[in-house]
């Protein structure tokens, strides 16, 4: 049987400029290749910006981002397409549709054929997949990763382009129950939905050869938290921070970062935790095995999410967790040797939680125990099928895509 060839499409997928975008597709197209089943080229759309000068922020980074790139031998192109900001959200998949269809005319002039357009994230990537795939006669699979259909549908013109998605599209993903649920409640027919959760690579999350020695590097000495995450205002770590005011024996590390920074920095200052609480910046993907075997526990204090994958990440190298009650999360954490569901998203029930996870603290073999099933072969498995479902029927449900890209 011949190679599926995908067209794999998003605005979520790393490059040299920002290594840790959308690492979580990346990961899992990773895992599909591996199974020698499929070929991609990614189409990696990147917002044009002229200037690469530092004070422009995430902007001067957009405009570093190489046009093309080889990642983990994956030949990723990285197009621009035009991004108005405050008023860009209603025209971006318009704007990201028109700049696209020459860099895919392109590559199908080149001699590249594709069975099928693999693309995450419902709005607007999702939106220009599907009138991409109308434009050139392939078939759609979509895979809805969180806020793309949880909050945007709050917006009249994304809702209505979402619900075009859902009946273009020839099969939809969803990285959690919940997620799907959410799908099906925007007029999605439960059949055309598959949940595949992503996975963890147990080889490279695994508990540190020596942990004492992963703690001495870190300057550990106490019992240490640690939350894994953008500094933006959804991933609560500003609510994880006033928790360590009542949690006197603690350390908390953050890893990551983003536009809160000074503000993290600024409560760290004003609660008297400078000497409690580490901001580490950006770390590399592959650093963060030692940074989570060497805490005690990870905090996830997110207001919401698709599939959390820093929980597993923890969880694999035999750190427990303290989650915040959102869809999804408990669909990760199901017993004690995973962690705890924090009884409400506040400091107050950051602390309890942090509290009822040490008394007492799982065994990190137990842990790391936990987590090793969700290795990503059952994801790429359930991808193979869809894939294989939709080439098979001709991608019956993204034939009939309708005439919204004229509109």
């Amino acid at each position: 049987m011949p190679p599926i060839r995908l067209l794999t499409f998003s605005t979520l997928y790393p490059n040299a400029a920002r290594p840790n975008h959308g690492v979580f597709v990346e990961n899992r197209l990773r895992h599909l290749l591996a199974s020698g089943e499929v070929t991609s080229t990614v189409i990696a759309p990147v917002p044009y910006f002229p200037s690469r000068h530092p004070r422009f922020g995430d902007w001067a980074r957009h405009a570093a981002a190489p046009r093309s790139e080889t990642r983990n031998g994956i030949a990723v192109l990285h197009p621009r397409y035009g991004l108005i900001p405050k008023i860009g959200m209603s025209v971006t998949p318009y704007l990201m549709y028109r700049a696209m269809v020459p860099v895919l005319r392109r590559l199908l002039d080149s001699g590249n054929r594709f069975d099928a357009i693999d693309a995450h994230y419902f709005y607007p990537d999702g939106v220009a997949a599907t009138w991409l795939g109308r434009h050139f006669g392939l078939p759609v699979v979509v895979t809805a990763r969180g806020s793309d259909v949880t909050q945007l549908p709050a917006y009249a013109i994304p809702r209505r382009l979402i619900r075009g998605v859902i009946a273009q599209s020839a099969a939809m993903i969803t990285v959690s129950a919940a997620l799907k649920d959410d799908l099906v409640a925007l007029g999605a027919p439960p059949g055309k939905v598959t949940v595949l959760r992503n996975g963890v690579d147990t080889t490279l999350f695994c508990p540190p050869v020596n942990r004492d020695a992963a703690r001495r590097a870190l300057g550990l000495t106490r019992k240490t938290l640690i939350s894994v995450g953008l500094l933006i205002d959804r991933k609560g770590h500003h609510r994880t921070i006033e928790a360590m005011t009542r949690l006197p024996d603690f350390d908390l590390l953050i890893a990551g970062e983003g536009p809160e920074r000074d503000r993290l920095s600024t409560l760290i200052a004003r609660f008297g935790l400078t000497d409690r609480v580490r901001l580490l910046g950006a770390r590399p993907h592959a650093e963060l095995p030692m940074l989570y075997g060497a805490a005690d526990a990870s905090i996830l204090a997110s207001s919401r999410e698709g599939w959390a994958n820093v929980l597993l990440e923890s969880m694999a190298c035999g750190t427990p967790v303290v989650a915040s009650n959102i869809p999804g999360n408990p669909e990760v954490v199901r017993t004690r040797a995973a962690g705890v569901i924090m009884p409400e998203n506040t400091p107050d029930g950051i602390a309890a939680g942090v509290r009822t996870l040490f008394d007492p603290l799982p065994d990190r073999a137990a842990t790391r125990a936990y987590a090793e099933p969700f290795s990503w072969d059952d994801t790429t498995a359930g991808q193979l099928a869809v894939f294989r479902g939709v080439i098979r029927t001709g991608g019956a449900g993204g034939r009939a895509l309708g005439a919204v890209a004229e509109h």
